[in-house]
């Protein structure tokens, strides 16, 4: 029962973050991608992959989508490595976002959009730079609030905090 809930939590906070107007990339998806696993154990993982796969159901599926989930996955399993003390969370959840920014812009340029060159590469990857500076203000701020909850569910003594 508990896993279920948690689950729904993850769920219901990942859909909330996707569907409120927000600025593009601006969302708790890279800090869940990076906490959830941390939090509550690498077993909430695919839990995080289907409520993506779930919410793009409305949103709508595109050329990138197995790589933003593929990000997702790889955030995750690396984030364990991190979960040590509050400095190496935050820095590891800084390297998610990068992870994020790499592969997801390596899929929209296998989309073709920007030519199958290096200069197009390049171009993909210049232009998704505003789109970055997004994802690490959000990935701070998110990653900040879930450090607050960490440290008031350690001072309660709650048990089913990995880190």
């Amino acid at each position: 029962m508990k896993f279920f809930l948690t689950s729904i939590s993850i769920f219901s906070i990942l859909a909330f973050s996707r569907f409120i107007p927000h600025p593009p990339n601006f969302t708790s998806l890279l800090a869940l991608s990076f906490y959830v696993p941390v939090i509550f154990g690498i077993k909430f993982l695919p839990i995080l992959i289907i409520s993506f796969a779930l919410t793009d159901i409305f949103i709508g599926y595109h050329t990138g989508t197995f790589f933003t989930w593929g990000s997702v996955l790889l955030i995750g399993i690396i984030s364990v490595n991190f979960k040590h003390t509050i400095k190496t969370r935050i820095s590891g959840a800084l390297v998610g976002a990068c992870i994020f920014f790499f592969i997801t812009n390596f899929g929209v340029w296998t989309s073709g959009m920007y030519g199958y060159t290096f200069a197009g590469l390049v171009t993909c990857f210049t232009l998704a730079i505003p789109f970055f500076t997004y994802s690490l203000i959000s990935t701070v701020i998110f990653s900040s609030l879930f450090e607050g909850i960490i440290h008031i569910f350690k001072q309660k003594k709650y048990n089913f905090i990995n880190c």
